[in-house]
């Protein structure tokens, strides 16, 4: 192995941890209050919701696909799952209700995607205008508030000091991980993504697969709604503007390659991480939500850039 190389394999492997510590180090010398435990689990809970979209999105880029209406749809899935929780039904009920929508709409964005031919920018764009619209419409543009203490639970709970969203983001995680390394649709959707006509021509369902990947998409946005509701113990049909972006951002972060075939959902969780710490670094240095968008844009443009930067390298 050459140095080129050698640098090229490891900053591909541990380049987003490295920069994940550095950051931490930065914030930690600037402000000594964001090495404490409180702030730090603070942190970890704060992620959790958008390292749970992040996963979705981690196996629809792998496919070299694009969800841009995992925040509409959770918004969407939140004010149902609200609705039928005010309706006296079950928790258990409630939060089936909430997944179900969630893998509904992602079901939807999968067919017209692989059955409609419609490129995935437009048909989950689409989706984003549609599933905003009738959170709106379904509560007439109000919130909904007020849940039982069982369901808030799941937002403020904790498990050995640990808060329950974390636990739930790690078991996503955990999961994920299986299905991406040890199972067939895993194997598939690597596949899928560095070649869909070679996968096609192997026998590959990739009709059926990318429909799947996408209800796994839309049903973990589903899985974030009911975490969001459960911590502000209400709806909002305006809940999850922008999520999308984060979700994306730490996605491709965590080095999963937007031309697809590439990734991993550890990489994904640490890119979730970067965004979460630096957002609340920015926050305790007192600096302006413009400059924070700001930053954030320009992280992102970074991390395409570095991406599209090692592929040439690596051809």
């Amino acid at each position: 192995m050459t140095i080129k190389s050698f640098i090229l394999h490891y900053s591909r492997q541990f380049g987003t941890l490295i920069g994940l510590i550095v950051l931490i180090i930065v914030l930690w010398i600037l402000t000594p209050y964001f090495l404490t435990v409180s702030n730090l689990l603070n942190v970890a809970q704060q992620t959790s919701i958008n390292a749970i979209i992040a996963v979705g999105l981690t196996f629809v880029i792998i496919t070299a696909g694009i969800d841009l209406s995992v925040g509409s749809i959770m918004a969407f899935a939140g004010v149902v799952l609200a609705s039928a929780l005010q309706g006296g039904a079950p928790i258990a009920l409630a939060v089936v209700a909430g997944l179900g929508v969630g893998l509904l709409c992602g079901l939807v964005n999968g067919v017209l995607i692989s059955y409609g031919r419609l490129p995935p920018f437009i048909s989950t764009l689409g989706m984003m205008s549609v599933a905003r619209g009738a959170a709106l419409l379904y509560t007439q543009g109000r919130p909904i508030s007020g849940f039982p203490t069982p369901f808030r639970s799941l937002a403020t709970g904790e498990v050995l000091g640990i808060p329950s969203p974390v636990i739930i983001m790690i078991g996503v995680y955990v999961i994920a991980h299986f299905v991406l390394t040890r199972t067939k649709l895993g194997r598939y959707t690597y596949a899928i993504g560095g070649n869909e006509e070679a996968a096609l021509l192997s026998g590959v369902n990739v009709r059926v697969h990318k429909t799947v990947v996408y209800g796994i998409s839309g049903m973990l946005s589903g899985l974030a709604a009911i975490i969001l509701n459960a911590r502000l113990n209400s709806a909002q049909p305006i809940a999850g503007i922008m999520y999308e972006l984060d979700a994306i951002a730490a996605t491709v972060i965590g080095g999963t390659s937007l031309m697809g075939g590439e990734g991993r959902v550890i990489g994904t969780l640490i890119g979730a991480f970067i965004m979460g710490v630096l957002r609340n670094g920015l926050n305790l240095l007192g600096v302006s939500s413009f400059i924070q968008q700001t930053v954030i844009g320009s992280v992102i443009i970074l991390a395409v850039l570095m991406d599209m930067t090692l592929k040439k390298q690596r051809r």
